[in-house]
């Protein structure tokens, strides 16, 4: 089988050593090279966008999609997801070979290259996916023993069930929005301290979460659990997820039956999709799990990964941003393959472009805390940013950069970036 994670893998393209694109990655993406022109996908490659859809016209993929295919032509991945590993592999293999320095067939034609190959800085990216539902997961041990001793106090910060299954919720599809954003800052209900009556207002403590989320390929019907050794070929691939947090709101509400209106205001995602194939080889394995979990959601092999994440804050009044997080996904305690196991254990079904993210990862230091409740110890310990800058929560004008990449032999597979920005809340 053709190795696409070859370190040795050189393309005609040149690039940096630190671009998040080189040929070992191959990200997805849906763009229009213009305003005038119809999406279409593509693959990144450095700073350039390889265009599927003419390589379909040209018949590079009839082997694999068969000689009518146009299956890269619409403004969505879905119906490529759906077609499962298999054919992944082999759309890859053949866009890695064109993309080898040591190929002529797209480096010397100039008429292929022209037509295929578009400047990212002059495309118009787009939602990839189309996202029926989404559901956000609670899987990092840290993160959840951290709120936990803010909600409930110390002596119980994990609840009964968290190491036994990962707890998630049901988010909101429809709020799901292709960085870069802008946030409006949400209206609701919160309490305010000292207080037995609620006031509806702006929130006040608006938050941001690092995530690492992944979308559903091919389906399973409902009623036909999908089982934890057959959940990797369930999952296209990867993006950055920032699930924005009214903490005020989300404090209020979330009893007996979890977030709501605290969360479902606004998702922002990164608009490049990282083969699930491209993260291959940087498996690692994850925390130790105990108790152990049981038989439905037990695993051999190694499923964490090595992605290093960072978050940089911006104020509008700052000129720089400032990294106020260095975390890593290995951190995660519940491994994607336990989230999709369990997600469909009671028979439901998953079906192509659905959303599943991890929640917020954090690691057992200070400076690698996924959000700011954690980071500002709830509010109690203000956030130093550079110029003198304090931050307890987003203020309006903030601008929020996350983004992340595995490091490879000398190449690292990137996810680029999902970027939001607060808005005032719009009170009318």
């Amino acid at each position: 089988m053709y190795d696409t994670n070859d370190p040795n893998l050189r393309s005609f393209i040149e690039l940096s050593e630190d671009s998040h694109f080189p040929i070992q990655n191959l990200p997805y993406c849906v763009f229009r090279p213009d305003t005038r022109s119809n999406p279409r996908v593509g693959i990144g490659i450095g700073e350039y966008i390889l265009d599927l859809s003419v390589l379909e016209s040209e018949h590079f993929f009839s082997d694999v999609l068969g000689e009518r295919s146009s299956i890269f032509s619409g403004p969505h991945l879905n119906s490529y997801m759906r077609l499962g590993p298999d054919t992944w592999h082999k759309v890859r293999s053949v866009v890695s070979r064109l993309l080898r320095s040591d190929e002529e067939r797209l480096r010397d034609d100039k008429e292929l290259r022209i037509r295929s190959l578009i400047k990212m800085a002059d495309a118009l990216l787009q939602m990839p996916v189309s996202v029926g539902d989404y559901t956000d997961f609670y899987a990092s041990r840290e993160h959840a023993s951290n709120l936990g001793r803010l909600f409930r106090g110390p002596d119980n910060p994990l609840l009964p069930n968290w190491l036994y299954l990962p707890v998630a919720y049901h988010g909101r599809a429809s709020s799901i929005v292709m960085s870069p954003a802008s946030i409006r800052r949400p209206m609701g209900q919160f309490l305010n301290q000292g207080s037995n009556v609620p006031e509806f207002g702006p929130s006040r403590q608006l938050d941001f979460e690092l995530e690492l989320g992944f979308y559903i390929g091919p389906e399973n019907t409902l009623g036909d659990p999908i089982g934890i050794d057959r959940a990797p070929d369930h999952i296209f691939g990867f993006i950055l997820v920032n699930d924005w947090s009214a903490r005020d709101i989300q404090k209020w509400e979330y009893q007996p039956l979890g977030p709501f209106l605290g969360k479902n205001f606004a998702t922002s995602v990164s608009p490049w999709i990282v083969p699930f194939e491209a993260l291959y080889p940087f498996r690692c394995r994850g925390p130790e799990q105990t108790p152990e979990p049981l038989p439905h959601l037990q695993q051999g092999g190694d499923w964490a990964f090595d992605i290093t994440l960072e978050i940089l804050l911006k104020p509008q009044a700052g000129p720089r941003p400032t990294r106020i997080c260095s975390t890593n996904a290995r951190y995660l305690y519940w491994n994607i393959c336990q989230l999709v196991a369990h997600h469909t254990s009671n028979g439901c079904n998953l079906r192509t472009g659905d959303l599943l993210a991890s929640g917020t990862i954090s690691g057992a230091d200070s400076g690698s805390l996924g959000s700011l409740i954690e980071l500002t110890s709830g509010g109690s310990e203000p956030l130093r940013l550079r110029d003198g800058i304090e931050r307890i929560f987003l203020e309006d004008g903030d601008t929020v950069i996350m983004t992340g990449y595995s490091q490879g032999d000398g190449y690292r597979v990137g996810f680029g970036e999902v970027t939001g920005t607060i808005l005032p809340p719009k009170t009318e």
